[in-house]
């Protein structure tokens, strides 16, 4: 790894506008300020809390969107309002749609993934538009049009709790209004959210059954008509009036960038794109299994502190570690489920009633959540929105 000349700044170039991004700006201002020069490429104007988006169609608080320049400026760093196209590794150069070209010494690629629907016939969670997806469902459930809903998994599933969550919260809203509906889930994972280990899947099987959502594990769906699931091992059909799926999750297209399987980045521990010098990745562009913004945070962070050595700072940068945390959003009170994760399963797993981080958002990282936070109570304590 080339290390930074003495008296210089590493200019640092991140490529992207989400959470991944937005953490290792962050933390760079925080261990290597004086010794990085921080640029953001972003084409979007604002960070949207997504996974808080599924409680928008049943008529609760909108996600927490940010404006991303008030962030930056906090963080030192500049932005450019544009989108990335390609990278000359060579020359150390980005390419963007808008026709600029940008230098940099370091490139972090933080760009997400790109969401395929998997099914036809049926209503794919996005979590970019759920509420305009998703509303006309609830409406159907409340008045008794839609009694009878099934929600399926691909067989690769980057990140599942969506469907648990507008599962138990659609069965709670027929619930609340009176309305029989028949509620089936259907996933590959061998018991409900088993990637947190066994206690939580346990706890996560009894909210489902107290919800009366019967969930077929160990299964893959196929829809070959509308209103139609075959449930495959066997041959189980069920007739439904409304299906959700998840979709599926594929790698970004980066012109210049040497990428893996479904377009995933391959990386090392640190973040450090395998095949190039001075580019790291982060998010979930990268070619780790689970995809969730924590996780996304946590790559972030080790990529950062990589980069911060790599300038000059004294950090001993540590290597990725996956801890995943997620709140299980139902019609009640969430739950918390935590656990970490080697070869793709959950073990020291935790679950409870109550947050088991702090602060307790849906996507916990180091940085941005105490700076959103903070930024949170200023912005109450002076009367701003």
């Amino acid at each position: 790894m080339a290390s930074q000349p003495p008296g210089s700044k590493l200019q640092v170039l991140i490529a992207g506008g989400g959470v991944a991004a937005l953490e290792a700006v962050l933390a760079l201002a925080q261990l290597a300020g004086e010794q990085t020069e921080r640029t953001v490429l972003a084409p979007n104007a604002e960070l949207v809390n997504r996974p808080m988006t599924v409680r928008e169609p049943f008529a609760q608080p909108l996600a927490e969107r940010h404006e991303l320049a008030p962030i930056l400026a906090d963080a030192g760093a500049g932005l450019v309002a544009d989108e990335l196209a390609r990278v000359d590794p060579d020359a150390r150069t980005v390419h963007t749609k808008g026709g600029r070209e940008l230098s940099y010494d370091v490139l972090l690629l933080a760009l997400g993934g790109r969401v395929v629907p998997r099914y036809e016939h049926t209503i794919t969670i996005d979590d970019r538009h759920l509420n305009e997806t998703f509303q006309g469902l609830v409406r159907d459930v409340e008045d008794g049009y839609a009694k009878s809903v099934a929600f399926i998994a691909p067989g690769r599933v980057a990140w599942p709790l969506p469907l648990y969550e507008l599962a138990l919260m659609t069965a709670g809203r027929a619930y609340d209004m009176n309305v029989e509906l028949r509620a089936t889930l259907v996933t590959p994972e061998d018991a409900p959210l088993a990637i947190f280990g066994t206690g939580a899947s346990t706890a996560v099987a009894e909210r489902l059954a107290e919800a009366q959502v019967e969930v077929v594990c160990s299964s893959y769906a196929e829809v070959p008509a509308s209103g139609k699931v075959r449930i495959l091992p066997g041959d189980r059909q069920l007739e439904v009036q409304r299906i959700v799926a998840l979709p599926e999750l594929y790698g970004p297209e980066i012109r210049g960038i040497p990428l893996g399987e479904h377009g995933f980045i391959r990386t090392g521990p640190h973040g450090e794109v395998r095949e190039l010098d001075g580019v790291y990745a982060a998010g979930d562009c990268v070619d780790f299994p689970v995809k969730h913004g924590g996780l996304a945070s946590q790559e972030a962070d080790a990529a950062a502190e990589a980069i911060a050595a790599r300038a000059g700072a004294d950090v001993d940068p540590r290597p990725f570690d996956p801890e995943i945390r997620g709140m299980l959003l139902t019609d009640g009170k969430p739950l918390y489920l935590r656990a970490n994760i080697t070869g793709g399963q959950g073990f020291s797993s935790e679950v409870s009633d109550e947050p088991l981080w702090s602060p307790p958002s849906k996507v916990s990282s180091r940085y941005l959540a105490p700076y959103l936070e903070a930024r949170g109570r200023a912005g109450a304590s002076s009367g701003r929105p």
